[in-house]
């Protein structure tokens, strides 16, 4: 892979470090370690300032070079995944119920390395803000840091971003302008019936089976009530009631996730579930009670933002290893208020998972070191070219 030679130089280290963000996964807000992880790696390759306290535990680098006012952002996410690990691997994670399913230490060594590459070599003319984000997974970090004064604080031009994508062969990099990831919500349903023993059913109401016509009715939402031409989804990830095998719980709860790329596709995704899960529970005798919220809207490249990251990741893997994405994809990403704020694009790049192997978000996915300093050469490479020096 043709990437920056002086990042290649310290690849192992980089691993080194991904290894130990690895081992020690933080979820959502939680990220004290992994953020002073951050400001440390920060400190010793010389950045100019680091800015902290936004969204608890974010973390901007601030790197300058030449006399230039042009500034641009480069955004790395940091929290992991309430998932217990099964990779058996020597740096598995160490904190029960947390893991890095994602590869957001992926994410945030490959910024790492940028930001070592660039306060080392200073090639460009301009402000370079590497922005080390919380609570991309759960609780709106990009949100946060927005409203924090992120883009006040760091005054800036433009904002990219690149999430590892492991079913893509390893160091090929996926772009597209326009929508690139779906808006994301969540739902929560508590189905409130009558207990009763499983023996006689017809002296309760049974709350599992109400629960059970809500999942199936949820599913005509997008198959009978939007247009086919749209993009929407509805999950349901979470059922919980009962303990016992002969008693017919009084609730049931469940919980699930919402996607979208329109927002009156989201609209009516969202009226919808109200209207069938209290309207099932009311036919039978029961009540359910309904919280949706949204975690981000959709993620929406800027055409000349997205030729121009597109522009660097040739330069790195060359024009063949860049694809374009024909179609977006249903996740979903919070770098999306970033974007809603500032002019910019968010990349993939491959990670080289064949289709049998584990993917995001499964207890025995692990990020693929290997192109670590693809990622670093990216970010550099951008800033390069987005901020060249005159002559």
């Amino acid at each position: 892979m043709p990437i920056v030679n002086r990042i290649a130089e310290f690849h192992a280290e980089m691993t080194e470090w991904r290894r130990d963000l690895h081992a020690h996964p933080e979820l959502s807000m939680q990220e004290s370690r992994t953020s002073a992880v951050v400001q440390a790696k920060l400190r010793e390759f010389g950045v100019d300032e680091i800015i902290t306290g936004m969204a608890e535990h974010g973390v901007v680098g601030v790197i300058r070079g030449g006399s230039s006012d042009r500034a641009i952002g480069l955004r790395a996410d940091m929290d992991a995944l309430p998932i217990q690990e099964e990779t058996g691997a020597p740096y598995a994670s160490v904190n029960p119920g947390a893991m890095h399913a994602c590869g957001h230490d992926g994410h945030t060594t490959m910024l790492l390395g940028a930001a070592k590459y660039l306060a080392e070599t200073r090639n460009f003319d301009g402000t370079v803000y590497v922005i080390f984000q919380p609570a991309e997974e759960y609780e709106g970090g990009a949100d946060k840091m927005v409203k924090d004064g992120l883009f006040e604080r760091c005054p800036m031009d433009q904002v990219y971003g690149l999430h590892n994508w492991p079913q893509a062969p390893a160091g090929t990099f996926l772009w597209r302008s326009g929508p690139v990831m779906a808006a994301v919500g969540w739902f929560e349903i508590t189905v409130t019936g009558k207990g009763s023993h499983g023996a006689f059913p017809h002296q309760g109401v049974d709350s599992i089976m109400v629960a059970a016509q809500i999942v199936n009715a949820l599913q005509t939402i997008v198959s009978r009530t939007i247009e086919p031409i749209e993009g929407g989804v509805v999950s349901v990830g979470h059922i919980s009631g009962g303990d016992a095998p002969n008693i017919l719980p009084e609730r049931v709860f469940m919980k699930g996730t919402a996607r979208w790329f329109k927002p009156s596709v989201g609209d009516k995704i969202e009226a919808s579930i109200f209207r069938i899960a209290t309207g099932i529970a009311a036919t039978f005798g029961a009540s359910a009670e309904v919280k949706f919220s949204r975690h981000a809207p959709a993620t929406v490249n800027d055409d000349d933002a997205a030729t121009l990251a597109m522009r660097a990741a040739a330069s790195v893997a060359g024009e063949a290893k860049v694809r374009h994405m024909s179609e977006p994809t249903m996740g979903g990403e919070d770098f999306a208020y970033m974007l809603e704020a500032k002019q910019g694009a968010y990349l993939m790049l491959g990670g080289g998972r064949g289709p049998d192997e584990p993917q995001l978000h499964h207890p025995r996915y692990d990020f693929n070191d290997e192109i670590l300093p693809v990622g670093a050469s990216w970010y550099a490479t951008l800033s390069e070219q987005l901020l060249p020096r005159k002559g």
